[in-house]
């Protein structure tokens, strides 16, 4: 029997969230939205009816038989649903009050209207931008094959990585700038204010290391969720092409591909040139040796982050660990609720500006 991915229905409620590998011969595996779910106030994430086949997902081989692309067998895992649109019992209870056909009539109609808004065969990223109001509603129908930006081999290379380059290339760096800048506070000749100031000014010996450190790791906590809150999940205009090319690119390449592990982690070009702009910041504003810390601290708060989203995607963690219920928290913000839920490395920030995504009640058995 072939191996293909499929996204798997959880019986228990307890288990995490998360994609795993399945053999096994599958119907379909495009992920649909049901527009009648949040009408209902409760949302519905399951693959469709095994009849219908997606476009979006590679090449239907018969009206009941849909493969996914070879290349992304071994990537993709499976979803628990019940996590990710709540309890059983509130999707039954969601189910009872729509009738089967109206439901699969539905389904068929959202699914025919994304099925053939982009062409495969073809770099997305200069598609993307006719979509206009589609945009939004298509960017966030998932699928499970790897997709295409750009027309030149060595651009389109340049967007991807593996997830071992980030602490391969940042880890020496923060490293190297960590040890060169603790032997400067350690001279004793650094003092913080002095461009305002030299009567009030504040020495920073070496003791201050480790403080400075560790706010720039707070920062970057702060940093991580703005970005993905207020550029990544920007909505652009309608009528943008350029926008809605900018939004696909930054990250709603990742909403609609989630399975493709080569884009889940900053590709170190671009990365080069964000991080470049922090340090040139820090350098501005704070003496060398002070900004030079605090920017180190938040280079390896990028680091982590990076590899805890990766692992978010692709790891398994124990039931009831930190990262069992990140993972539980990021599965929720890709599939149920893009608009909530930002952070990846902690839930903190969403917590302090009361974006995080609310907790489903257990029912009481009686």
């Amino acid at each position: 029997m072939a191996t293909t991915a499929s996204f798997s229905h959880r019986d228990s409620e307890d288990n995490p969230p998360h994609w795993e590998k399945k053999s096994a011969e599958v119907k379909t595996t495009h992920i649909s939205v049901y527009p009648f779910s949040s009408a209902l106030g409760a949302l519905d994430f399951r693959p469709p009816c095994p009849a219908m086949g997606s476009a979006e997902n590679g090449a239907v081989t018969s009206a009941s038989t849909q493969k996914t692309d070879p290349a992304m067998e071994p990537k993709l895992k499976a979803v628990d649903w019940d996590k990710v649109a709540g309890t059983r019992q509130a999707r039954m209870r969601t189910e009872e009050q729509v009738p089967t056909a109206h439901k699969h009539d539905l389904g068929q109609q959202t699914r025919a209207k994304v099925m053939d808004l982009v062409d495969w065969q073809k770099p997305l990223l200069w598609q993307v931008g006719h979509l206009g109001e589609k945009y939004d509603e298509w960017v966030h129908q998932p699928v499970t094959r790897p997709i295409r930006l750009f027309h030149s081999d060595l651009v389109e290379a340049l967007s991807k990585t593996v997830w071992y380059s980030v602490p391969i290339i940042w880890v020496p760096l923060m490293l190297y700038l960590s040890w060169s800048y603790y032997r400067t506070l350690a001279q004793g000749n650094v003092r913080l204010f002095t461009s305002f100031t030299t009567e009030y000014s504040v020495a920073m010996p070496e003791s201050t290391f480790p403080g400075l450190f560790m706010l720039g790791l707070l920062l970057w906590s702060l940093v991580e969720y703005l970005i993905h809150r207020f550029l990544f999940h920007m909505k652009p205009p309608n009528d943008s092409y350029y926008l809605i090319m900018l939004h696909f690119v930054m990250h709603g390449q990742h909403h609609k591909a989630p399975f493709d592990e080569s884009r889940l982690v900053f590709p170190p070009v671009p990365a080069s040139l964000v991080i470049a702009f922090f340090y040139v910041f820090l350098r501005l504003i704070l003496p060398e040796a002070v900004g030079g810390t605090v920017f180190a601290g938040g280079l390896l708060g990028y680091v982590i982050y990076d590899m805890i989203h990766y692992y978010l995607h692709f790891g398994s963690p124990h039931k009831g660990s930190y990262l069992y219920h990140l993972k539980a928290h990021h599965v929720k913000h890709h599939f149920a609720h893009q608009q909530s839920g930002f952070g990846i490395s902690t839930k903190f920030w969403d917590h302090f500006f009361h974006t995080l995504i609310p907790e489903e009640p257990h029912p009481k058995i009686q």
